[in-house]
């Protein structure tokens, strides 16, 4: 991940460019001034916290007006929840990333698995997803944005695993299981972000959740169906 800039070069900045009207160049100014705003809180979220970076302290590294970032989020809060959205996005993206053209859905599961416990060890998204989301968004709230961002990815990991095996499951059957293995996951997320050592936290995670994946490997192998009758083999 490429470092990120310093607060003091976040300043919108718009270029003149020949043909652009008036209008364009200040649409191009307004949403250089709000990705100002989100670089700035990033940084100052991720360096002190929710609670410690006052809007003040935002405006004054974007520079821009407090007017400014009332003219595009509602207060704190809602730019909270935009440093929040970007932060889960990015490490969708970056899940994805390690997904895109894996035929084999154990060697997939397991760079999914490797490029997950990498996220939730940088340091923005162990502060900003897991430490501060759940108080700062409402827990309802940080597991609505959580299952947007991430969710699909855990269900396309659990759909390849379950192909390889002689299941035909209902989608309904599939969702549970994406459920279950996404509710799990999070929970090793936490614990990997508030470990005393996070490397070796997430070398345990991926150890056991290997240690699953082959069992269900083994199944799949020796063509043992799924207990009741939607998981019978065809």
């Amino acid at each position: 991940m490429p470092p990120k800039p310093s607060v003091s070069k976040l300043v919108p900045k718009v270029p003149g460019v020949p043909g652009v009207t008036g209008t364009s160049r200040r649409q191009q100014y307004s949403a250089s001034t709000k990705r100002a705003l989100v670089d700035v809180a990033e940084e100052l979220f991720t360096d002190l916290g929710y609670a410690a970076a006052s809007l003040d302290s935002i405006v004054a590294g974007a520079r821009v007006t407090k007017g400014a970032l009332y003219h595009h989020f509602s207060g704190k809060q809602a730019l909270f929840e935009a440093v929040f959205e970007r932060v889960e996005a990015d490490a969708s993206r970056a899940i994805q990333k390690a997904l895109r053209g894996r035929k084999d859905p154990w060697e997939k599961a397991l760079a999914g698995l490797q490029a997950f416990l990498a996220v939730v060890q940088e340091p923005r998204y162990r502060r900003i997803v897991i430490q501060e989301g759940p108080s700062v968004l409402g827990y309802e709230r940080f597991r609505e944005q959580e299952e947007r961002s991430t969710f699909a990815n855990v269900l396309e990991i659990v759909r390849s695993v379950l192909s390889a095996g002689t299941w035909e499951l209902e989608e309904d059957m599939l969702q549970t299981f994406a459920r279950i293995f996404f509710g799990a996951m999070s929970s090793a997320g936490e614990s990997v972000s508030s470990a005393d050592d996070p490397i070796a936290a997430a070398e345990r995670v991926e150890t056991a959740i290997a240690f699953i994946l082959q069992g269900f490997q083994a199944l799949a192998d020796d063509g043992v169906p799924l207990p009741g009758a939607s998981g019978e083999p065809a």
